[in-house]
This record gives structure tokens, sequence and C-alpha cells, in this order.
């Protein structure tokens, strides 16, 4: 494992945690002091540039062949999860669902659409 993977693990890991608190921490720890809520979501907001930035670092050291992969996969999720997203939401809008639609589901989807989308690539070039 790299530096840069180890990094961007990191990161990743604080902006989960920091998502954590600032989810969390209005419903059990503070309650409706919003001035901490404030705080928790810009710390969240800065970790999450932070990750960003990490990721970006780490497939700057991809060679091309990896980034062709990553960039064709990320591709596929944009548009899978806009298509997708849209129509969740469109289903939730004219009841087509029961429950309401949440970002949650479509965060999940982006994950797995990007995994597999991944997985697929590298069997295309392996």
């Amino acid at each position: 494992m790299t530096n840069r993977t180890k990094q961007l693990a990191y990161w990743t890991f604080s902006w989960l945690a920091s998502t954590a608190l600032a989810t969390f921490g209005p419903v059990f720890i503070w309650g409706d002091f919003k001035l901490l809520t404030t705080i928790a979501l810009l710390l969240n907001l800065g970790i999450g540039i932070i990750m960003i930035i990490a990721n970006r670092n780490l497939f700057m050291e991809y060679d091309e062949l990896q980034k062709d992969i990553h960039l064709k996969a990320m591709a596929i999720t944009l548009g899978l999860t806009m298509v997708l997203g849209i129509a969740y939401s469109l289903m939730d809008v004219t009841n087509l669902i029961s429950g309401d639609a949440e970002i949650s589901h479509l965060v999940g989807a982006m994950g797995i659409i990007y995994l597999l989308s991944i997985l697929k690539m590298n069997r295309y070039y392996a």
C-alpha cells in the first residue's frame, strides 16, 4: 500500500467520522445548539475537500492504464447515478414508491456502480 493510498484511507475515514458527528451530534450529543452543528458541518466540508485532494493525489500516481480504467468507471458511475437518481426522485414525487427517496440510497448505489465498473474494466484490460 502506497503512502498516498494510506493518506486517502485516513482522510476518507476522517470524512466518514465527521459525517457521523455532523449527523448524530445534534441528535445525541449537543441537541439544538446550532453553533456546534454549524461547526461540525464546516469541519465535514473541510475534511471532504482534503479527501478529494488526497484522491486526486493518488490518481496522479497512477499509470496511464489505471487512469483510463478509473476515468471510464467514473463516467459510467456519473451517468448511471444521474439517470437512476432522477428516476428514483420521480418515483418519490409521483408516489410510485411508498417511502421517501433518500440520498443515502443513491450514495450506496454510486459506490456499488463504481466498484462494479472498476472490476469490469480491470477484467477487460487483464
